[in-house]
């Protein structure tokens, strides 16, 4: 088998660019999400300084008190907001809890859509009022850059170029801070548990600026795991289920998972944050015609992007 394509990418070129380059970017993007599933991204508009923040204030929020995190732990929410403690979640077919905390944020809805209601209002981190500022600053630049890669996507596919946009504009996205905490006593952990499963991401695209530490693996098309190694300054991005199903399996939802350290490592951190680029609640997921043939036949029924959600936190644990 060759080796997975997992092109590094530079989206500057893509929103800057003549008509030439945004096409090469296109044909790569769609080249990768139909092999691999992923790629790294450069020239994304986050600075050095803003991630160094970022990753200032996630370490800063876990360490935390843990009565203190509790206070804005909402299981009524299915931690779509603010904090879900350890054991909370496990990965699709998993039997064992991920080992990871995790804070969510999600849409600030401003422009009087009244999508607005559907949303739950995010969790304001009294203890580090820069969590608050920081979160949502990387939080809007993540999902701009979401929108044009689902342009490039758009292009890929035949579809227009902003065949995307009316579903992620107030979309239903998710910013998450992960801690995949010390392991302190490995002798005493169940033998499959690990920092995050095996699974594929619910969303149309996720955006991960690059982690503190190693650990992401991605199954390849050869049945083999992949270690996945990003600079901190790149972006990572991959294919979720949603479009996965809006593409018939043309652009592959990839598994992957994050392996537990060497055991000299394990008392050690992890910390990362994914960006969970959600469409609107309303938008169909039937597979798109253009998809579908005799030798591609429909894998999926129809539904929509707030049924498919629910299903889906439902079967990690998240959702009752």
């Amino acid at each position: 088998m060759s080796a997975p394509y997992i092109p590094c990418l530079d989206l500057g070129s893509y929103i800057n660019g003549n008509e030439e380059q945004k096409k090469h970017f296109s044909d790569e993007l769609g080249r990768a999400f139909n092999d691999s599933g992923f790629v790294t991204i450069t020239n994304h508009g986050l600075s050095q300084d803003l991630i160094d923040k970022l990753y200032e204030n996630i370490r800063a929020v876990f360490a935390l008190p843990v009565e203190t995190k509790r206070k804005y732990e909402k299981p009524e929410l299915a931690g779509q907001r603010g904090y879900t403690s350890a054991g909370k979640e496990t990965a699709k077919g998993a039997k064992t809890p991920d080992l990871k905390e995790f804070w969510q944020i999600g849409q600030q809805v401003t422009d009087g859509d009244p999508v607005k209601n559907e949303y739950p209002k995010n969790e304001v981190l009294e203890e580090l009022p820069n969590f608050n500022q920081v979160t949502e600053e990387v939080y809007k630049k993540l999902e701009e850059n979401g929108k044009h890669l689902l342009r490039a996507i758009a292009d890929y596919l035949g579809l227009p170029i902003n065949y995307f946009d009316k579903h992620v504009h107030n979309g239903n996205s998710i910013l998450r801070g992960i801690h995949y905490f010390p392991i302190e006593n490995p002798e005493v952990i169940p033998d499959d548990a690990v920092r995050a499963g095996a699974h594929e991401d619910i969303n149309l695209i996720t955006l991960l600026i690059g982690a503190s530490a190693d650990g992401l693996e991605v199954l390849t098309r050869s049945n083999e795991w992949l270690p996945i190694k990003a600079h901190h300054t790149d972006i990572v991005v991959n294919v979720g289920d949603m479009l996965q199903r809006l593409t018939n399996n043309k652009l592959k939802s990839t598994t992957h998972r994050v392996v537990n350290p060497p055991r000299e490592l394990m008392k050690t951190s992890r910390f990362s944050v994914p960006f969970f680029l959600h469409p609107r609640s309303n938008m169909d997921l039937t597979s798109l015609p253009s998809t579908i043939n005799a030798d591609h036949p429909k894998l999926y029924n129809d539904m929509t992007a707030g049924e498919y959600l629910d299903e889906r936190l439902r079967e990690i644990g998240l959702k009752k």
